[in-house]
């Protein structure tokens, strides 16, 4: 029988070491710009076409290679960075690995000019699928061009799974962005399609996050600074107030190389306990420098996870400069022991016990007289005096003394309205109390009970609404007749470079949903105009930036775009959980949600309503 195993040609062998090296067009750009701060470069410029599928070409003025180098270079496990096994515990270089261009050139179409300061001719080499179709002395500037074609051109499957323009040139943007942070003494620049999209000239770290997410940012920033034995830490972190509902700007740079760590991320979430609203992520770039020997970064070939010999200490150190930077600026809160809270803020009414569902806290302001609900027979009621249950009903008026001093607005109290008349006579002739009640009502600010024949429903306000704009919004993508509130004294705003970019894929699409935007200069646009329904209500400049956001979060769902924006403007626009809404308000609610063709779920997946039937509560009730 003939021998089975032989070994793989060197082509096929790159193809298969590209997959995990080159998944998109932004692993290239990582892997190019890298090189480019390996070879010393203080001048590096990305050009891309097509978010990367025709043309990813990355420009540096660094040491260049010679002749033999550059044709080296290409071969797999061939790299300047490391010479024996102990090399890889001091790595700290970019890249080391030396797969990096070889798997590229497995998959497109590369071409490289090279040249070092003191030779007079430099190296062009064009490589198609590991094939070497030409290599030849050239002119050119000192340092190396590396211009990436037709990415997957020759593995067809692959480039199928790429995802649209606005998804890939974000993923490159994110991976210029990581670069750029990580070496802001370094000139970077990125043209997409013949626009300029970042121009960072070399300055510091602070100087180089306003460059990239623009000049708002700035008032945004707390210095982090602290040097230990073991690591340094430097960087910034953002303020609670301006922390967002989704991923996206939070960096940790481990010996200037971008990681990704789930530990680290928890230290720093636990810095911002107690002062970070409910499901929220802080703004963060934070550096470390520490011992390459006490660190691991040959995990994956992405290079984007790290090993630490103690990764106990590296959180509690992190944890606490961090805690110590928010606390020196004021921004944790403090404790004033030269005043007794309790006491200043404690009822003068005598103290009385309390049949409500939650405790009241004792340290409450008591309700103005304009915004005091009127006591209602569903209210649990608060008790002056102990009374038989047998009296309550010849007694009922005492249930309610004093009710109006002692409720606080508390919205962690339960208050549940009915239409109970007071008037009415205690016994159950008039049907008092067997009467239905129509009108729905709140529960908490969030959630809508409606009667229903065979018990009542729960709604989720949030999702509901979501749902009626959801398809309210595809169906104004469809007719392209949506209402426009025009703006008095239209708005500006100046968006950081990547917003803009996806601003300006969209931008048609968002104004047939009633949006009248314009570009103005270079990431700036001007808001002419609102949808009706959203003018007034809420902050132009906060509204664009919730949509951008949950755009950006939808765009892994390879949704369409006119799907992903109908989706993105309901998040955006719903009614939020704790808004107050009137009865009329909340029968046209439940009215629009189940007119809508799906009314059981929101665009998320979230049920928009449960239902409880009388039975089933019946049965909680038995013993």
């Amino acid at each position: 029988m003939a021998d089975l195993i032989q070994l793989l040609p060197d082509a096929i062998a790159n193809q298969i070491a590209a997959g995990e090296v080159v998944q998109r067009p932004a692993s290239a750009v990582k892997e190019l710009m890298e090189n480019a701060v390996d070879a010393g470069a203080t001048e590096i410029r990305l050009i891309v076409k097509d978010a990367g599928k025709t043309l990813v070409q990355v420009t540096d003025n660094g040491c260049g290679m010679s002749e033999t180098d550059a044709r080296m270079c290409f071969e797999r496990h061939a790299t300047s960075k490391i010479r024996q096994s102990s090399d890889l515990f001091a790595i700290r270089t970019m890249g080391f690995r030396g797969e990096a261009l070889a798997s590229i050139a497995a998959v497109a179409q590369v071409e490289m000019r090279s040249r070092r300061p003191e030779d007079e001719l430099g190296t062009r080499i064009l490589i198609e699928g590991s094939e070497l179709k030409a290599q030849e002395p050239c002119q050119t500037a000192p340092g190396t061009s590396i211009s990436m074609r037709n990415l997957f051109y020759n593995v067809p499957a692959r480039r199928n799974f790429l995802k649209s323009n606005v998804v890939e040139m974000r993923h490159i943007i994110d991976e210029f962005q990581r670069v750029a942070i990580a070496n802001p003494e370094v000139f970077f620049s990125l043209h997409h399609n013949n626009e300029e999209l970042f121009h960072l000239p070399a300055s510091n770290l602070r100087q180089r996050l306003v460059g990239i997410f623009g000049i708002a940012y700035n008032k945004r920033l707390v210095p982090v600074k602290e040097d230990t034995d073991i690591l340094n830490i430097d960087g910034f972190v953002g303020k609670p107030e301006f922390a967002r509902k989704t991923r996206g700007e939070q960096m940790f740079f481990i010996n200037g190389r971008f990681i990704k760590s789930g530990y680290l991320h928890h230290a720093v979430m636990t810095a911002y306990e107690d002062i970070l609203p409910a499901e929220s992520f802080p703004f963060y770039v934070l550096c470390l420098e520490i011992d390459p020997a006490r660190i691991d970064v040959n995990v994956h070939p992405t290079k984007q996870e790290i090993k630490f010999d103690d990764e106990r200490l590296v959180y509690n150190y992190l944890r606490v400069a961090v805690r110590h930077a928010l606390g020196s600026h004021s921004i944790t809160p403090s404790l004033d022991f030269d005043q007794d809270i309790t006491l200043q803020q404690a009822p003068t009414a005598p103290r009385q016990e309390s049949y409500t569902i939650k405790t009241i806290p004792s340290s409450f302001s008591p309700p103005s007289t304009a915004h005091r609900t009127p006591p209602t027979a569903d209210r649990i009621p608060h008790t002056a005096d102990r009374i038989p249950p047998n009296d309550n009903l010849r007694h009922w008026e005492k249930l309610y003394e004093g009710l109006d001093e002692l409720a606080p607005a508390q919205p962690e109290t339960l208050i549940i309205e009915s239409g109970w008349n007071a008037d009415a006579p205690m016994d159950d002739t008039a049907g008092t109390f067997s009467k239905k009640q129509k009108d729905p009502y709140q529960i908490h600010g969030t959630y809508i009970v409606s009667h229903i024949k065979s018990g009542f429903l729960l709604i989720d306000q949030q999702a509901a609404h979501e749902r009626i704009l959801y398809e309210q919004y595809l169906r104004v993508l469809g007719e392209q007749a949506a209402s426009v509130q025009h703006q008095l004294f239209p708005r500006t705003v100046a968006l950081p470079p990547a917003d803009a970019v996806l601003l300006r894929e969209i931008r048609p699409q968002v104004n047939l949903l009633g949006f009248d935007i314009q570009e103005f200069g270079q990431n700036t646009f001007v808001i002419n105009g609102l949808p009706a329904e959203m003018a007034g209500k809420k902050d132009e400049l906060a509204i664009l930036e919730t949509l951008l956001e949950q755009f950006r979060q939808n765009n892994e769902l390879q949704l369409d775009v006119r799907d992903n924006l109908a989706r993105s403007m309901a998040r955006s626009a719903a009614i939020r959980r704790g808004a107050p809404l009137t009865v009329p308000e909340m029968q046209s609610l439940i009215d629009r949600l189940f007119a809508c063709e799906m009314p059981y779920k929101s665009p998320a997946g979230r049920q928009c309503f449960v239902t409880f039937e009388l039975e089933d509560l019946a049965r909680r009730f038995e013993s």
